[in-house]
């Protein structure tokens, strides 16, 4: 099995155990007592991060600073979630709103990196919230699921 595959295989066994499950604190509770940082999973989706961005598959894009791109479409490997990942070190990306919510992974690569204050391991944004968002005190993937692939970049 190719890397590639692993990770639709893994992400999508993720995104099944959050079909129906509203966005809100208690799902990112489960995230992380279910798949927490130092745990094989997490663990192995790091890795996997690192070898798609080291092969191309992963983040094949680049502006501002910032690594990212579409790994998952909606209604592929993950259901109705897509799959975006970006790697980002002390920068701020552009402002957007989360149409239906965004469930996000934060893996860090060098130093003690928070996005938007959240330290490592999962977060979640309910539907309707907006934000820039910010990684601070080093360098980080961030994996984040969006129901529907749903996102609106605002330009402000």
């Amino acid at each position: 099995m190719s890397a590639a595959e692993e990770f639709n295989m893994l992400v999508g066994a993720i995104a099944a155990r959050l079909e129906g499950v509203a966005l809100d604190d208690d799902m990112a509770a489960f995230l992380n007592r279910e798949y927490p940082v130092e745990g094989q999973e997490f663990q192995r989706l790091a890795a996997l991060c690192a070898e798609g961005e080291r092969d191309g598959w992963l983040m094949s894009r680049e502006a501002g600073g910032i690594k990212f791109g579409r790994a998952i479409k909606p209604g592929a490997a993950a259901g109705r979630f897509s799959v975006d990942v970006v790697r980002m070190k002390d920068v701020a990306g552009p402002h957007h709103v989360h149409t239906n919510g965004e469930i996000g992974a934060i893996m860090p690569i060098e130093g003690a990196p928070e996005f938007d204050g959240f330290a490592p391991g999962w977060y979640v944004y309910p539907p309707g919230s907006d934000h820039h968002p910010t990684v601070a005190g080093g360098d980080a993937y961030v994996l984040y699921l969006l129901p529907e692939g749903a996102i609106e970049f605002t330009g402000k």
